[in-house]
């Protein structure tokens, strides 16, 4: 019983402790974005690195990182609403966007430019699947997996 109350009290806290931002936004990479003078990372998904490249179904290399940028550029109007989660180690804002109520975190993973980013997070772990069989954004032929190539390129 105890447990319960306690997951109440959890739950009530962290719902009126997430803060909120809008404004105008500055698009930054496929992930990130710039509002009201906050960076922001969007929560629960990873978009491919600005600089990373990917090949298509024909094994063509194309630029996946900036295309996973004006993707979130596109779809992100002139007035966007972040509902802050928590910070991370780089002091940026973890955050849910939405563009005139359109889910930006749910939209780069369903157009196949962000995969599920699911170390925090299983939210996005559908949309990814459905991207994922109708061979959508880096879905289309092969990529690295954003944080592999951070890895792999020590960012």
């Amino acid at each position: 019983m105890f447990r319960f109350y306690r997951l109440i009290i959890f739950t009530f806290v962290a719902l009126f402790s997430i803060s909120q931002a809008q404004g105008k936004v500055r698009v930054i990479d496929g992930d990130s974005l710039m509002l009201d003078r906050k960076e922001i990372r969007l929560s629960g998904i990873d978009a491919p690195e600005y600089k990373q490249t990917c090949y298509d179904a024909n094994n063509k290399e194309y630029p996946c990182g900036k295309k996973a940028t004006q993707a979130l550029k596109k779809m992100a109007g002139d007035d966007i609403k972040c509902e802050h989660i928590t910070k991370d180690k780089y002091k940026r804002y973890v955050s849910v966007c939405y563009s005139n109520g359109i889910n930006l975190n749910k939209k780069m993973v369903e157009k196949g430019w962000a995969v599920a980013y699911t170390r925090y997070t299983n939210a996005y772990v559908q949309a990814e699947k459905q991207a994922k069989q109708q061979k959508k954004g880096v879905w289309q032929g092969r990529f690295l997996k954003p944080e592999l190539y951070r890895i792999l390129n020590k960012r």
